[in-house]
C-alpha cells in the first residue's frame, strides 16, 4: 500500500526503503552498476542509509528528476546457445545502479497496485502478470481451439498519477550505455529507445505498451511477454479472412508504434486434419507453415500432440523408477504417466526447498527448457 499526500504527492518513508523486499533483501551476489555502489554495502548499511535514500527517492519522484547515474548501464553479453563465435547467440544484459533499482521497485509497486485495481492489463497477457504463467497461456489459447474444434501517452491513458508518469519519462530520457567485456569498457553511447534489459520497470512498462495490441481483434490473441499467438477455428473461408484481417491489424499496430515484428520467427501451425491450410501473410511477406512448433517450452504439432521438450535431464538425482506393465490399462495410470516427465526435470527443479520454489522453477523450466 503506497502513501500519498492530500495533494496526491507520493510519500516515501524510511521503513519502505529498508523493509524486507528492498535494502534488506538485496542479493549481495548481484553485479553493481556504473556508479560502483555494491549491493553488499547497501544491504549491510540499510539502517544507516535508508533515511537519506528515502529523502532522495521522494524528491526524485515528486520532481520527476532522475539522477544521471540511474540512467547509465554497463551492457554485458550473456551467451544463450549455439556457436560462441556467432554474435547473434548472445543477449545483452544491462547492469544498472542498485540504488536506482530500489527506486524502480517503489515505482513498480505503485504502478502494479494501480493497474491491478483498475484491472487495466488485458486477460490476453500472461507474461510478467501475477497469477499467470506459461501454463495459463497455453491452456487459454489451445482450449479455445479445442472447444471450437509511445509510453508517456499510454501511461496517462491508464490514469497513473502525473508524478509517476513524469518520473518514468525522465528515467527513459538521455540514457547511456557502454559495453563491458572482461573488464574492458567501450565508450559511452546514447540510447534513444527501449528500456534496459534486466531493469525492474521494463516488464510492466512493456505490458502497458503492448496492452492495446488486442483492440479490434476478431480472433483469439494470447501473449506471454513479447511472444504472441493469433488463432481461430479456421473451418470456413470467413474465419480465414478474419485471421488475415487480424494479421493486418498487427502489422498496422507495429507501424503506428514504431515497432518491427520479427517476421523471420513467425510461423503458421495448421491444426487438425480438415484444416484448409490457407496461405496467410504478414504485411507483404507470406508466412511459412510448419508441422510443429515449440510454444513456451511445449512442442505442439498439427495433430495437437503436446510434449515437454528437454535435453537437460542430467543431474536429476531424484529420478523415480517404474516397472513395465503387461496390461495397457495400467500404463495409463496417472502416477505412471507423470514419471517420465518427472525424470526429465533438471536438478534445480526437483531439489527445490519448498512447494512455492518448485512452482517457480518449474514454470521457468517449461518456459525455456533448453
Amino acid at each position: 500500500m503506497f502513501l500519498w499526500t492530500k495533494d496526491n504527492l507520493p510519500l516515501v518513508e524510511e521503513d519502505q526503503v529498508k523493509k524486507e523486499d528492498q535494502l534488506r533483501r538485496l542479493d549481495i551476489h548481484k553485479s553493481m552498476g556504473p556508479d560502483g555502489i555494491h549491493p553488499r554495502v547497501l544491504r549491510e548499511l540499510a539502517e544507516v542509509i535508508a533515511g537519506p535514500l528515502s529523502i532522495i527517492f521522494e524528491r526524485s519522484w515528486r520532481t520527476g528528476e532522475v539522477p544521471e547515474d540511474w540512467r547509465k548501464a554497463n551492457v554485458i553479453p550473456v551467451f544463450k546457445k549455439g556457436k560462441k563465435e556467432d554474435q547473434g547467440n548472445y543477449r545483452p544484459v544491462s547492469l544498472t545502479s542498485i540504488s536506482g533499482k530500489v527506486m524502480e521497485r517503489l515505482i513498480l509497486g505503485a504502478i502494479s497496485e494501480h493497474m491491478e485495481e483498475k484491472k487495466a492489463i488485458r486477460n490476453s497477457q500472461h507474461g510478467f502478470t501475477k497469477g499467470k504463467s506459461c501454463q495459463t497461456n497455453l491452456r487459454a489459447f489451445y482450449d479455445d481451439w479445442l472447444d471450437g474444434q509511445e509510453e508517456g501517452a499510454k501511461l496517462r491513458k491508464y490514469g497513473l498519477v502525473e508524478w509517476t508518469v513524469k518520473w518514468i519519462e525522465n528515467w527513459l530520457k538521455d540514457r547511456a550505455q557502454r559495453v563491458v567485456i572482461r573488464g574492458t569498457e567501450s565508450s559511452w553511447k546514447s540510447v534513444r529507445s527501449g528500456v534496459p534489459q534486466g531493469s525492474v520497470l521494463g516488464p510492466v512498462l512493456f505490458n502497458i505498451f503492448i496492452n492495446d495490441l488486442d483492440e479490434g481483434m476478431e480472433c483469439t490473441l494470447s501473449k506471454f511477454a513479447d511472444d504472441t499467438k493469433l488463432g481461430g477455428v479456421a473451418d470456413t473461408s470467413e474465419v480465414c479472412a478474419a485471421i488475415q484481417r487480424d494479421l493486418d491489424r498487427l502489422e498496422s499496430w507495429a507501424e503506428r508504434n514504431l515497432m518491427k515484428l520479427n517476421k523471420g520467427k513467425c510461423r503458421v501451425l495448421h491444426l487438425g486434419r480438415n484444416n484448409p491450410k490457407h496461405q496467410y501473410r504478414l504485411g507483404a511477406d507470406l508466412l511459412e507453415s510448419s508441422s510443429e512448433e515449440k510454444d513456451l517450452g511445449v512442442l505442439v504439432d498439427n495433430r495437437m500432440t503436446m510434449m515437454v521438450h528437454s535435453d537437460r535431464t542430467r543431474g536429476n538425482g531424484h529420478k523415480l523408477e517404474y516397472k513395465k506393465f503387461h496390461l495397457n490399462v495400467r500404463r495409463n495410470f496417472f502416477t505412471v504417466r507423470v514419471l517420465e516427465h518427472w525424470n526429465k526435470l533438471p536438478r534445480e527443479v526437483v531439489e527445490s526447498p519448498s512447494s512455492e520454489t518448485f512452482k517457480t522453477h518449474l514454470d521457468k523450466f517449461l518456459c525455456n527448457p533448453l
